[in-house]
C-alpha cells in the first residue's frame, strides 16, 4: 500500500498512472448501487408498467454501456478492453428499494473497479430517470465496491453488515 495518491506526482500535478510496464492479468470488480422509492412507484417498476417502459432492462443497458466509456466521464482512468459487464437489478420488497450489482472483467494492466462502480451509479440514475415522473423523492444510495480480483493490491471483498 502506498502512502500517497498514485494520480499525483511529487509536488501534486494530477497524472495518469503509467500502466505501460505492468503485465496485463485478469481483473474483476462488482459493484453496487441501491435505489429506494415510494411504495407506488417501486411496484410500478417491479411490475415493468413504468411511465417510460421497463425500467430495469433500460436501467441495466444503460450500465452495461457506462461501463464501456468510463474513461470518457473519469479523467485519469485509462480506456480498458472490457471482456465482459453484467448489470443486474433485483427488487427488495421489504425496503421498497431496487439493489443494483454491476460486474466488469477484463484482461488489463490496471483494474475495472471504476467502471464497476460506474456502470452501478448510471444504472441507478437510469431507474430514476425512468422513474421520476412517479416518484421525485427517490433516493439512490450504498454506491459501493463489493469485491475485486486481481492485480497488485490483491483481492477486496466488502463484508457487509448483517441485518
Amino acid at each position: 500500500m502506498t502512502d500517497r495518491l498514485t494520480h499525483q506526482d511529487e509536488v501534486g500535478r494530477v497524472r495518469m498512472v503509467a500502466v505501460g510496464d505492468k503485465a496485463a492479468s485478469q481483473r474483476r470488480a462488482i459493484a453496487g448501487a441501491r435505489l429506494s422509492m415510494t411504495q407506488t412507484a417501486f411496484e410500478a417498476v417491479r411490475n415493468g408498467q413504468g411511465p417510460k417502459g421497463n425500467a430495469l432492462y433500460a436501467a441495466e443497458l444503460a450500465g452495461i454501456m457506462a461501463a464501456k466509456r468510463t474513461s470518457d466521464l473519469i479523467p485519469l482512468c485509462h480506456p480498458l478492453p472490457l471482456t465482459s459487464v453484467k448489470v443486474s437489478i433485483e427488487a427488495t420488497d421489504s425496503d421498497r428499494a431496487f439493489e443494483i450489482r454491476a460486474e466488469v472483467t477484463c484482461d488489463g494492466k490496471t483494474g475495472v473497479e471504476m467502471e464497476a462502480l460506474t456502470a452501478a451509479s448510471v444504472a441507478a440514475l437510469t431507474l430514476y430517470d425512468m422513474a421520476k415522473a412517479l416518484d421525485k423523492s427517490m433516493v439512490i444510495d450504498a454506491v459501493r465496491l463489493l469485491e475485486k480480483q486481481g492485480g497488485k493490491s490483491g483481492d477486496y471483498h466488502r463484508e457487509e453488515p448483517s441485518e
